[in-house]
């Protein structure tokens, strides 16, 4: 079952109102209630942290699941984020990230009311979404309500790549949805739920509170950085196919100033940016190449100038750096497939085969997504159009 609420297209000329500011849609479904709240740095609601706003406004609010990268937004990817109790609000916060990724019976008891409220950047793999699903899965088991308080996607104008295969489920892509899904995280929950893709026969019950003056061809530029090692609008625009580089033994500029924003190592003869990865607390723990020079590609220009609007991966750079490395065989790592949902493309990558050819093997299963999440967009979608609307 799914409620959405206050829901109302309205010209993209307006202010872009996200879930969380809308409080006179959710605060009394949450008045008298005992709340738990799943959120990071970019639960915000206008200058202020959303917990803050709930604890201000009266609202009972008993403790706080945390994603990957905490609470605060202040671990590296893949670092452990351990429970504790935060220092600000007091609150116990239990970390959803590591071997504690669903929320227990234990954990729920005593609770009301589930509020999740993340940021989003448009990409399977990353592990937001399948926070948000583990979420969903133990508030249906034990009964609990969700509330979703949606956020605009930043890459939601498209869709692109494969689709995951069966038996690659992980951390890192649950669904059988593109690698580029083109959704908000309030649009792929009813999706979850309305395809019954939880592991128990139960849906859980949903209420969506959805964004305002928004639609997947709007540009939205993110108000606070979603992750560490995403700290610029070009470093989220370049991350769906830069992301997927990291299951090769490229560089994405982790342990640098530039993030996302470029690629490199020390073996590639092209290029002209040169990097030295580090260790930079809560950022890059033991990066790859750390503290050798890289060669590569700085792409901040380029994702300010040509993919804005883009609606594809930049999937012949693979083929580049392919060509480029003096063992093919020790390119891809292991979790190329896993963050690829299949082992499809890898293997075409290092056969050769062409862009095209790669491209049109996703096509069927594109159209196919396509009209399969139609049912479950809260958002007008526009196929085709080609740049993003101011």
């Amino acid at each position: 079952m799914v409620f959405v609420l206050g829901f109302a297209f309205i010209a993209n000329s307006q202010p872009v109102i996200t879930g969380a500011n809308r409080t006179d849609m959710y605060f009394p479904l949450l008045k008298k209630k005992r709340i738990a709240v799943v959120a990071n740095q970019t639960s915000i609601v206008g200058n202020r942290h959303l917990i803050d706003t709930l604890l201000a406004s009266k609202i009972r609010v008993k403790k706080v699941f945390a994603p990957e990268h905490g609470f605060r937004g202040h671990a590296a990817n893949g670092e452990k984020v351990a429970s504790g109790i935060d220092p600000v609000t007091k609150l116990p916060i239990i970390s959803l990230y590591g071997k504690h990724v669903k929320p227990t019976k234990k954990d729920l008891k005593g609770i009301d009311m589930v509020v999740f409220d993340i940021q989003d950047v448009g990409v399977r793999f990353y592990t937001y979404l399948t926070t948000l699903h583990y979420v969903m899965q133990a508030c249906a088991e034990n009964g609990k309500p969700l509330l979703v308080l949606d956020r605009p996607n930043p890459n939601g104008h498209y869709m692109d790549g494969p689709v995951l295969k069966p038996g690659f489920e992980s951390m890192v892509g649950l669904h059988p949805i593109p690698l580029v899904h083109g959704m908000t995280l309030g649009e792929l929950a009813r999706m979850i739920n309305g395809e019954k893709w939880l592991r128990t026969a139960d849906t859980c019950l949903l209420t969506v509170i959805p964004v305002q003056n928004w639609d997947h061809n709007t540009a939205y530029i993110l108000p606070v950085p979603p992750s560490p090692n995403l700290p610029t609008q070009e470093s989220i625009m370049l991350y769906p196919t830069l992301g997927l580089m990291e299951g090769t033994i490229m560089s994405m500029g982790r342990g640098t100033d530039k993030p996302f924003e470029c690629f490199g190592a020390p073996w590639l003869k092209d290029g002209h940016y040169m990097f030295v990865p580090r260790n930079i607390p809560g950022k890059a723990v033991n990066p790859p190449f750390l503290g050798d020079t890289c060669r590569g590609f700085l792409l901040t220009d380029f994702a300010r100038n040509y993919i804005t609007g883009s609606r594809q991966l930049y999937i012949e750079w693979y083929e580049m750096l392919l060509n480029a490395c003096p063992d093919k065989q020790k390119f891809f790592n292991p979790f190329f497939d896993k963050l690829a949902g299949g082992t499809e493309l890898r293997t075409a990558i290092l056969n050769g085969t062409s862009i095209k050819k790669i491209r049109d093997s996703w096509k069927e299963d594109l159209y196919r997504f396509e009209y399969q999440r139609s049912r479950y967009l809260l958002y007008p979608f526009i196929p085709g159009v080609g740049q993003l609307k101011p």
